[in-house]
């Protein structure tokens, strides 16, 4: 991924598919963002592997 990529993931909470940008100003990032359809706070764990390649992880903030 480039830095102006998104990623579309599966919000832990409703399973929607959901559409985030990734900042590449950072290899490792971890920040809170609602939910675009049920408004839950999603708790994204965004990194870069050996590779380059861009990884992320979405989970429910009353899980982290």
């Amino acid at each position: 991924m480039n830095a102006d990529s998104t990623v579309r993931v599966a919000c832990p909470y409703c399973g929607e598919r959901i559409s985030i940008a990734i900042d590449a100003g950072a290899d490792a990032q971890r920040y809170i963002e609602d939910c675009e359809v049920c408004c839950r706070p999603i708790v994204f764990e965004v990194w870069r592997d050996a590779a380059g390649d861009w990884g992320v992880a979405a989970s429910r903030e009353d899980d982290a």
